[in-house]
């Protein structure tokens, strides 16, 4: 792919009990609230933005890739389907690829009220297999090694903890089944 490709686009994705639905700028006034919590940013720092931050920051990732185009970016909402919630957000930025396949960095969050009740397991399953089924064979996530539940997550995904890290973070890696 050159810099001018087009890169996958984000579509719905509906699990037992959750609706992925793409990332658009309108989520960030029912997100600011979900995600205004500084427990989030325990393992990987920061602060929890403000209105107008999150506008920003979804409007540039929802425009599906990156400003130069050398990264596809999917991002995806995940709402509750039982009372329509919002519990959280999967993610992927897709590399170039090269000769094993395209690479999906993966990442997940889930609102502190929420946690605990297997949503970040669903929805980054259901990411993981529609990245899959849509030609993505190397999937890789970041987790600092004191995370248990994002650890029990990429290990669901069928990722392994490697012997590199990204500052303090392992980086876990797996391939399509």
């Amino acid at each position: 792919m050159s810099n001018t490709a087009t890169w996958l686009a984000a579509a719905p994705i509906t699990t037992t009990r959750l609706q992925l639905e793409p990332l658009r700028v309108e989520h960030a006034k029912e997100a600011v609230s979900v995600f205004n919590d500084e427990r989030l940013h325990e393992w990987t720092g920061g602060m929890p933005s403000t209105l107008e931050e999150l506008e920003g920051k979804y409007r540039l990732q929802s425009a599906g890739q990156s400003p130069d185009g050398s990264q596809g970016w999917l991002n995806w909402m995940l709402r509750r389907l039982v009372d329509d919630q919002l519990v959280g957000t999967v993610q992927a930025t897709l590399c170039r690829p090269n000769t094993e396949g395209i690479e999906g960095e993966i990442a997940w969050v889930i609102a502190s009220d929420h946690q605990g009740n297997g949503y970040g397991r669903e929805g980054a399953l259901a990411m993981a297999d529609w990245l899959r089924a849509h030609g993505v064979s190397n999937l890789t996530a970041h987790i600092h090694p004191g995370h248990a539940a994002s650890i029990g997550i990429a290990r669901a995904l069928g990722l392994r903890a490697t012997d590199e890290m990204s500052g303090n973070e392992v980086l876990w890696k797996g391939f399509a089944q």
